[in-house]
């Protein structure tokens, strides 16, 4: 149950959260969606199931990436690593944590931040032969 409404809370946030929304990258035949938000958007119940610590102060950077050149897009495991750096060049390795719901493959991290503190990211995702590609972005993090 908590899986299937983990997917919704995901889903929601990507309408209801335009500044904090889900972005994609395209590589070959994979789409990388990913986003970074306040884990305070997380419910209480969800941040307990996934062990996610939910803080004014923590971020989650979430990542899933599919085929989209099998029929139906299906979701495909991957090897992430990644950086998280502030403006001051202060980084801390990312830890992601996979999850599996149904069909679908989320991996998240948690990331500390400050009141409108930009993180830039640095992640790095393999699978197999196919895929090996950096992504790059950044977000600003406010404390609600």
């Amino acid at each position: 149950m908590f899986r299937r409404v983990f997917a919704t809370v995901l889903l929601m946030l990507t309408t209801i959260a335009p500044a904090q929304a889900e972005q994609k990258q395209q590589v070959g035949q994979y789409a990388i969606h990913y986003m970074a938000l306040s884990s305070t958007f997380i419910t209480p119940e969800i941040a307990k199931a996934y062990g996610i610590n939910r803080s004014r102060y923590v971020g989650l950077v979430n990542i899933t990436v599919l085929d989209t050149a099998q029929p139906g897009n299906p979701a495909i495991p991957v090897t992430i690593s990644g950086v998280a750096k502030n403006l001051l060049d202060s980084s801390k390795k990312l830890d992601f944590q996979e999850i599996r719901e149904e069909n679908a493959i989320y991996y998240i991290s948690e990331v500390p931040h400050r009141n409108e503190e930009t993180i830039n990211f640095e992640i790095t995702l393999a699978h197999g032969k196919t895929l090996n590609t950096s992504l790059n972005f950044s977000q600003k993090f406010y404390v609600d």
